[in-house]
C-alpha cells in the first residue's frame, strides 16, 4: 500500500514554507511497518519534513525486506531499525555502501521473551531461562501439545526464536502472532484469566508498564554467540543466548544526503525518548486516539524543538 502524504488542514501550522527553499520536490519515501510505535515515529518525521517544505510519501514495507529497496533508492528512509532484531540486516546493507546509518533515534530497544508474574508459582526458577527446561508443560496449548508454546511476534520481525529454542534445547514450539495487535490482544486475554503464556514483549511500549511480569534471563548476548556455534552454552549451535539490547537506529539510502541534504540533517537531528513513545503508543492502542492526532499533538507540544531541527 502506498500513500502520498499531503498537509492536512489539521496540520496547516506545520506545513511547508516556500517549496522553492528545499533542494528537490521529488518525494522522500519513508517506510512504515506493522507496529504502532514505528508508524508514530515515521508519521512525526513526515510532519517535520513537511513543515520544512519537503514532499513526503509513506510506503508500507516489510521490516527486513525493506533493505532491498533502501539499497536501490526505491525507498529512502527507515526510522526504526532495532538493535535487537535488525542489526545484522542493517550492517549488511551499510557494507554495500548504498545505505547509511543516520544515527540513533533516541530510543533504547528491549525485545525478549516475557511472562506474567503469576507464572512464577507454576514455574519455579523463573526468570532464569533454565526453568523453562523443567516446566515447558506449564505452557502447553492444544495447538502445540506436548510442547510448550512461545508466542512470537509476526514472522517478519525476525529475532531467531526458532533457532534459540533449538540451540537451548527447550521443549517449546514457536507460534507467530499474525499482527502486533493480535500479539497484545492475546496477552490481555491470558492476563485477565491468569492463563499460561510466555511471549515476545518489547520496549518502548505500554505493555511492560501495564502488566506485572518479567523478561526471561537468557545467557547474555554476544555477537559471537550469533555467529560462532562454539561460543556459548551449546558448543554445537549458534543463537544460544538472549537477544541484544541497544539503540533503535535510523537508516537511509545513501543518495538522500546528496539529493536532499537539508532533509538528511533533519533526519539525523530527529529523536524521541522511550517515555515519549510509550505514552503515544498507549494513547493510540489503549485510548483509541488516531496516529495522526497523536503525531499532531506531539508537534504542537514540541514546536520549539522541531524548529531547532529544521533551522
Amino acid at each position: 500500500m502506498k500513500r502520498i502524504a499531503t498537509c492536512a488542514a489539521a496540520l496547516a501550522a506545520f506545513c511547508a514554507p516556500a517549496l522553492a527553499e528545499v533542494e528537490s520536490q521529488d518525494p522522500i519515501r519513508l517506510t512504515t511497518h506493522d507496529w504502532t510505535g514505528q508508524i508514530i515515529t515515521t508519521t512525526i518525521l513526515q510532519n517535520v519534513l513537511e513543515k520544512a517544505g519537503y514532499n513526503v510519501e509513506l510506503v508500507q514495507a516489510d521490516y527486513i525486506a525493506q533493505f532491498a529497496g533502501l539499497k536501490t533508492g526505491d525507498l529512502h528512509v527507515a526510522s526504526e531499525i532495532w538493535e535487537t532484531t535488525g542489526r545484522e540486516a542493517m550492517d549488511e546493507a551499510i557494507a554495500t555502501g548504498n545505505v547509511v546509518n543516520m544515527g540513533e533515534s533516541g530510543m533504547i530497544a528491549i525485545e525478549e521473551w516475557w511472562y506474567p508474574s503469576y507464572m512464577e508459582e507454576r514455574c519455579p526458577g523463573l526468570p532464569d531461562w533454565e526453568a523453562l527446561r523443567d516446566c515447558a508443560g506449564e505452557f502447553v496449548t492444544s495447538e502445540t501439545a506436548p510442547l510448550g508454546r512461545y508466542l512470537g511476534g509476526p514472522v517478519t520481525w525476525g529475532g531467531f526464536d526458532e533457532e534459540r529454542v533449538e540451540a537451548l534445547g527447550l521443549d517449546f514450539e514457536v507460534v507467530h502472532a499474525g499482527t502486533d495487535a493480535a500479539l497484545f490482544a492475546e496477552l490481555e486475554s491470558a492476563y485477565q484469566r491468569e492463563a499460561p503464556i510466555v511471549l515476545w514483549l518489547y520496549s518502548p511500549h505500554w505493555a511492560p508498564s501495564k502488566y506485572e511480569g518479567k523478561f526471561i534471563e537468557f545467557p547474555e548476548y554476544t555477537k559471537e554467540c550469533y555467529e560462532d556455534p562454539s561460543v556459548g552454552v551449546n558448543p554445537d549451535a549458534a543463537y544460544d543466548c538472549g537477544k541484544p539490547t541497544g539503540p533503535i537506529w535510523k537508516v537511509a539510502w545513501s543518495g538522500v544526503e546528496e539529493k536532499w541534504p537539508g532533509a538528511a540533517e533533519i533526519i539525523r537531528n530527529y529523536t524521541l525518548t522511550n517515555d515519549e513513545m510509550g505514552a503515544m503508543v498507549s494513547a493510540v492502542d489503549l485510548d483509541g486516539e488516531s496516529i495522526d492526532d497523536v503525531a499532531s499533538e506531539w508537534m504542537t507540544e514540541n514546536e520549539e524543538k522541531v524548529d531547532g531541527w529544521i533551522n
